[in-house]
């Protein structure tokens, strides 16, 4: 007689949920990996906004490493084979998780804020949110079903997530300017994050921040034809508008 098969037979439900979710970490750590760096993002910000545990601004730098390694393992997911050649350099700088793996690394050198750490969060969010079913899948189809619940909210309002974090990058473009006049940042970080907005504005995956930008633009330009509007706002409003249409990016072309 198998005792093995005995004993696997005898098996409760629940312990083989737990066997498969084991089976499973141990099959896709990098992506288990890359779960547990954004769940930690979202653990952290918690602290930071409300600070029971450890120094905040401690836990500020921590957040940016964190979602700086979820950059870098998602880069390695993307583009695994490292060529010191320009073509590789263009196709790394096209990627999403290089454009957060520099914004880590542009606001590591700015003193803390929240503005800064609200689409590290809320990318955090949804990246977790679809691997944490895959994840419940294994324990079983109908557990956790009030995480299950939470999660399928959340994804039903993917888009407006995604549009929230695109306006957001685009505001911190100017509130960079504000760091820089309050003493919290170095006078190059608004050109360097120039550099980032620049990267989102050309994503070929995530179009959301180019799509928002434009928008802004019609609204400012509907805002300024207006009859109502004084002709004075009306030249700054459009002087303006032609200034974001000349530095705007080409649109990338698809390949």
């Amino acid at each position: 007689m198998d005792v093995t098969s005995g004993e696997s037979g005898n098996s409760s439900p629940q312990e083989n949920g737990w066997n498969a979710l084991k089976d499973h970490v141990l099959r896709d750590k990098i992506q288990v990996g890359l779960w547990c760096t954004r769940v930690l993002t979202i653990v952290l910000t918690q602290f930071y906004m409300f600070p029971i545990v450890g120094n905040a601004n401690h836990t500020y730098y921590k957040i940016l490493l964190s979602n700086g390694a979820s950059s870098a393992l998602r880069l390695y997911q993307r583009v695994p084979r490292v060529q010191l050649n320009m073509e590789f350099l263009q196709t790394l700088m096209l990627e999403d998780s290089f454009h957060y793996l520099f914004y880590t690394l542009i606001f590591l050198f700015v003193s803390p804020s929240l503005l800064v750490l609200c689409p590290v969060f809320f990318f955090a969010l949804l990246h977790s949110a679809s691997y944490s079913l895959t994840l419940l899948d294994c324990l079983g189809q109908n557990s956790w079903w009030p995480l299950r619940f939470g999660i399928s909210v959340l994804e039903a309002n993917t888009s407006n997530i995604l549009r929230i974090c695109g306006l957001w990058e685009i505001l911190l473009m100017p509130i960079t300017i504000l760091f820089v006049l309050a003493g919290h940042a170095g006078i190059l970080t608004p050109i360097i994050y120039y550099q980032f907005l620049h990267f989102r504005l050309v994503s070929r995956r995530n179009p959301t921040t180019r799509n928002v930008f434009h928008e802004i633009r019609r609204y400012l330009h509907s805002l300024a034809m207006k009859p109502s509007m004084p002709e004075i706002f009306r030249r700054i409003i459009l002087g303006f508008v032609a200034f974001t249409q000349h530095i705007s990016p080409a649109p990338p072309t698809t390949q």
